[in-house]
């Protein structure tokens, strides 16, 4: 099967020394281009220049027909080729497959093997090139070196059934063997190169090394994310004791202070995040996770603290650092999407958690303040179109003018919630859809105008608050009808579509629409009271209380209205259909409520509402003076 070495003396073997030299040359010479240069532009142009050097190698190579004694020069020359084209570029192509494909149809066409597979696909191909090779030592370490190419290939665009089997094959296992690809990278050792070989750019053994950092964190990261937390901790701890560059000890660390936290090792969580900060670089990832964190603590100075470095690193454009110019971990890892631990998003999106926690957390102003950050941030184009952070949901730009002017109220800066309110309907109004205005209307013009009734009302409601804030009761109750003016004429016309859109937990529009009308009415009944008109505000509390039978807000509301009217039997009995519905087992309620509402439904929460029922209980059971 293998054919008699060619005579030294011959052509072909003067023109192998000389590629051979022009190969070595190339390698040394970008070798030194990595150590040398400083100045990335001037770093890219050499790399451009070498990768052009062995192109031209390789279609010298491959003009000829493919001989066995060339080969391991020519499998060598493709290795580091690809090893320097993808490193350039930041990534592999289609074209690194076809490259791979090429030199191992060369393999088999050196071995006059060819025939009919060149119908097979890749996954075949090397099948039978490792089994006509494996008489032939000579090949065997520009094979495996070839191998772990296609082995990283395959690892970052996610063909790990065929890295499996192919690490499989490299290690002679039979079939049903492991296929797990960390203990297959172990099991793996490609043969030493002989000290006369072809230089290479990155030997097989590194690259293996590289390869099972590499799987290690992808295992670990997608562990966690499906909740194998045991199990991702091993994994990352294996990533972590591999060989790698700071940025990725980085992630990994992040990653197991993510993992820790979740398995209930806030500690150690810790240690592993302050390892990730020391240095005095700033990243974005375990600033994310310590906030976090901290949140899950209870240390709110911390977390915010957190959350401004984090938004201050996202602010800084990070300094592009010359690669290596080898295949490094970084190039196997995808980019981190909306589920994974290292994923920290925008300078706004993280702009826009510093401003709700602050709101969350009763830090009024600071919230204020970062809120008009945000949106002259986002209104001044600075960056590209907000979107909401997919995990957990996040609110799209509407209900982030909302949360703004709340923030502002809350601010007592009534003034300034009032231009935010009037610059958002002067953005969503056009989008309300004309009569009959019923939800499946909107539900049929867009995606964004499903909501727009809600915005809209909603609004409506924070401007009427705002005039309270003003002291101006008579506007702020005309605000407050045209909010329920608006809110009774949007009517979801399918709550269970309504519901089966929103299985993340997200709110359900019906559900936002009631608990909104609750909100308004209960603050235009507040209205009345306050100016002394308490049979307008019994109106207002008894239609919130039947839209919403058993709301303890309501029902207070209702109560001392009726007591301030003299109307004991009516509170009486009201009181007992109340303790009736107490008793009944609550609603699971699987959906949550944005923000800007929850807020507005704690403006009308009075704090000691339950210390003034049990009074009003005791009271109402005590018999009446005859």
């Amino acid at each position: 099967m293998s054919q008699a070495p060619l005579d030294s003396s011959s052509p072909r073997a003067s023109c192998v020394d000389l590629w051979r030299e022009k190969n070595d040359r190339l390698v040394r010479q970008t070798k030194q281009v990595t150590q040398d240069s400083d100045l990335l532009l001037r770093q890219q142009q050499l790399a451009q220049d070498a990768l052009q050097g062995f192109r031209e190698l390789l279609h010298s190579l491959q003009g000829l027909p493919a001989a066995i004694s060339a080969l391991p020069l020519e499998l060598t020359v493709i290795c580091n080729f690809i090893t320097l084209k993808a490193s350039h570029t930041q990534g592999f192509t289609e074209d690194q497959d076809q490259d791979i494909q090429h030199g191992l149809e060369r393999v088999l066409e050196a071995q006059k093997q060819l025939g009919p597979r060149l119908e097979c696909g890749l996954r075949e191909l090397w099948d039978s090139v490792l089994h006509a090779s494996s008489l032939l030592p000579e090949l065997l370490p520009a094979l495996h070196h070839l191998a772990g190419l296609q082995a990283a290939l395959w690892l970052s665009t996610d063909h790990l059934g065929d890295l499996a089997l192919l690490l499989q094959s490299l290690n002679g296992s039979q079939s049903g063997a492991s296929e797990d690809l960390l203990l297959l990278l172990k099991t793996w050792s490609p043969p030493a190169e002989e000290s006369d070989a072809p230089l290479t750019l990155q030997d097989a053994r590194g690259l293996r090394d590289v390869l099972l950092t590499a799987s290690a964190l992808r295992q670990g990261l997608q562990e966690l994310i499906t909740g194998s937390l045991p199990r991702a901790l091993s994994s990352l701890q294996e990533a972590a004791s591999g060989l790698c560059s700071w940025p990725v000890l980085v992630q990994v660390y992040t990653a197991l202070a993510t993992c820790l936290r979740k398995m209930g090792s806030p500690q150690r969580a810790l240690l592993y995040l302050v390892a990730a900060l020391k240095g005095g670089s700033v990243w974005g990832p375990p600033l994310l996770e310590a906030s976090r964190l901290y949140q899950q603590l209870g240390d709110t100075a911390a977390e915010l603290k957190s959350l401004e470095l984090l938004v201050d690193a996202l602010s800084v454009t990070q300094n592009s650092e010359a690669p290596q110019l080898l295949i490094e971990v970084e190039l196997l890892l995808p980019r981190p999407d909306p589920a994974s631990p290292l994923y920290c998003g925008t300078q706004s999106q993280a702009k826009h958690l510093l401003a709700s926690r602050c709101l969350q957390t009763g830090r009024a102003e600071d919230a204020a303040e970062h809120y008009l950050d945000l949106l002259a941030l986002l209104l001044d184009g600075l960056e590209p179109r907000f979107s909401p952070l997919p995990c957990p949901p996040g609110p799209c730009m509407p209900e982030v003018f909302l949360e703004a002017a709340v923030a502002l109220i809350q601010a007592n800066r009534a003034q300034d919630a009032l231009t935010v309110c009037e610059e958002l309907l002067s953005r969503t109004s056009s989008l309300l859809p004309k009569m009959p205005w019923l939800w499946e209307d909107a539900r049929n013009v867009a995606k964004e105008p499903i909501n727009c009734p809600l915005w809209v009302s909603a609004t409506y409601l924070l401007q009427g608050q705002a005039w309270v804030k003003l002291g101006d009761q008579k506007q702020a109750v005309s605000e407050y009808s045209r909010c329920l003016e608006l809110l009774f004429r949007a009517t979801p016309e399918d709550k269970e579509q309504g519901a089966a859109s929103n299985s993340d937990q997200r709110c359900r529009p019906d559900a936002a629409l009631q608990q909104l009308r609750l909100a308004a009415l209960i603050s235009r009944g507040l209205v009345w009271v306050a100016s002394g008109q308490d049979t307008k505000a019994l109106q207002d509390f008894l239609l919130s209380v039947q839209m919403c039978p058993g709301n303890r807000d309501a029902s207070f509301h209702l109560l001392q209205t009726l007591r301030r009217l003299d109307r004991r039997n009516e509170a009486t009995a009201f009181w007992w259909r109340l303790e009736a519905q107490t008793k009944l087992p609550p609603e699971d309620a699987t959906w949550s409520l944005p923000l800007y509402l929850e807020t507005c439904l704690n403006w009308i929460h009075p704090p000691d509402r339950e210390t003034l029922l049990e009074e009003f209980r005791t009271s109402l059971l005590e018999p009446s003076d005859l």
